[in-house]
């Protein structure tokens, strides 16, 4: 373990992909292919199968106009925090280290760290549901299995950047052809589907599953992990080099979270052709949908193909939830730690609570855990948002890369919308937990933290905006 005050990001591979050797069209494109589909199976976790798969059996075609929405929301806040990463060179977590005092980097670290353990816990679960699936072999077994996923990683740093590429690409492909079979399989209506993509007024059913699909659009830690991603490309330092770079990382996250929003399309229409269509509208479980598959569709294949896409986007997402967690602890704490120690540490934080809840209450509590996940992912969305949205915007450090007027006020309507969806969500577990009678502690516990987290957001909100107030009356006078 060693401090290191000015390391750069994801220091092993940082500027590994040289992009200025002299390349031609689509080879040119093709050099900087990559960050982004590492960046995009967040968009394809356990969690948003479950959203998907309700919105689908519950209201048919109705809802694929909100994913594409989702979709476009996570394409512009990807796009800034890779050109944050691409002018800047460094990535969120270390900007925000400079930035803000070192009481809210504390608080942010913390709050970063726990966001990147409950996303790796809701993928955990869904391998694990996809291993019993798939092998019949029970769910605390699979749980334990996902313990060996961690040297895979290590193994694939080992190799280098565009390997590890190579192979998260790879699983994405397993996940969008499985669906794309289970489409052929489902026949869906192609009238339908193009009905859905138009917007309508939502009832409050479909509300609720809308708000839980735009609340799971962005990973907090996909911010994080895309702005030193793209530090993985050594580019040409200038202006026109940087306008490049710019230009192709767009492309690179327009292709990848398209593919993304495909994925997610799919599961959805499977979802309205095979259990919508037949009158099984109560399907909100992972396990309930491959259960029923088979009996609706005729086939074995389907539910096969179901589990292989899930163990496929859990392990592609436990890969880039680790690069996460050492980008958060190097750039907020400048501390490294062995790569391999820092994912049994992340795997383990995971891991721990799965055990405890089949140990004490079984496989039933499950869906109760990956619910507590989605929460802990909306309690840090905002703390990420913000502050990406001020540094992006700020010509003084962006100079003539800072976004325009237009884009910043189109960014800030997207964070108080998500920020509001987010905290809804928060409020209604917290309004569940003292709907119930005593749980006296837990009550003034959550009191307490939700207090503090409304006091930590204002500082984080307001603080950047005191601090460059400051740098330009000196220039006034």
């Amino acid at each position: 373990m060693n401090k290191n005050n000015h390391s750069a990001s994801l220091s092993d591979v940082h500027q590994s992909v040289d992009t200025t050797k002299a390349r031609k069209g689509f080879r040119k494109i093709l050099a900087f292919l990559g960050p982004a589909y590492l960046v995009s199976v967040g968009y394809m976790d356990p969690g948003n199968w479950a959203t998907d798969l309700q919105g689908g059996a519950q209201f048919g075609y109705k809802l694929i106009w909100v994913l594409l929405m989702s979709n476009l929301i996570a394409l512009l806040l990807q796009n800034m925090s890779a050109r944050l990463g691409v002018v800047r060179e460094q990535d969120l977590a270390q900007i925000n280290r400079s930035t803000y005092p070192k009481f809210v980097n504390i608080a942010q670290y913390v709050l970063a760290e726990f966001a990147i353990a409950a996303c790796d816990l809701a993928e955990v679960l869904g391998m694990a549901i996809g291993i019993h699936l798939l092998t019949g072999l029970p769910i605390l077994w699979g749980v334990c299995i996902t313990i060996f996923d961690t040297f895979i990683l290590f193994f694939l740093q080992k190799l280098g950047m565009r390997k590890m590429e190579l192979f998260i690409i790879g699983l994405i492909a397993i996940t969008g052809l499985s669906f794309l079979v289970e489409l052929i399989l489902a026949k869906p209506d192609a009238g339908d589907i193009v009905l859905g993509f138009v917007p309508h007024k939502l009832s409050s059913d479909e509300l609720y599953i809308a708000v839980g699909i735009i609340g799971a659009t962005v990973m907090p830690h996909n911010l994080y992990l895309h702005s030193a991603l793209v530090q993985t490309r050594r580019i040409n330092r200038s202006e026109d080099g940087i306008k490049k770079a710019l230009k192709y990382n767009t492309i690179d996250g327009t292709i990848a979270l398209n593919l993304a929003f495909l994925v997610n399309a799919a599961i959805l229409i499977m979802a309205a052709s095979v259990f919508f269509k037949t009158g099984h509208t109560g399907i909100a479980k992972i396990e309930d949908a491959h259960q029923m598959l088979a009996p609706l569709l005729g086939t074995k294949l389907a539910p096969t193909l179901f589990a292989i896409a899930l163990i496929a986007a859990g392990q592609s997402s436990t890969i880039t939830g680790t690069l996460a967690g050492q980008i958060v602890m190097e750039g907020y704490l400048h501390l490294r730690i062995n790569p391999l120690l820092r994912r049994l540490i992340t795997r383990l934080l995971a891991i721990i609570p799965a055990l405890a809840v089949i140990l004490i209450y079984g496989d039933k509590e499950l869906d109760q855990l990956l619910i507590l996940s989605q929460v802990i992912l909306s309690v840090q969305l905002g703390f990420a948002i913000v502050p990406l949205i001020y540094f992006v915007s700020d010509k003084q450090t962006m100079g003539q890369f800072a976004i325009p007027l237009r884009t910043k006020m189109v960014a800030w309507l997207i964070a108080a919308v998500l920020v509001y969806l987010n905290a809804k969500l928060v409020a209604d577990e917290i309004n569940e937990l003292f709907s119930l009678h005593g749980y006296l502690f837990a009550k003034m516990i959550t009191l307490v933290v939700t207090v503090a987290l409304i006091v930590l957001f204002a500082v984080t909100f307001y603080y950047p905006m005191k601090k460059r107030k400051v740098k330009i009356m000196p220039q006034r006078l």
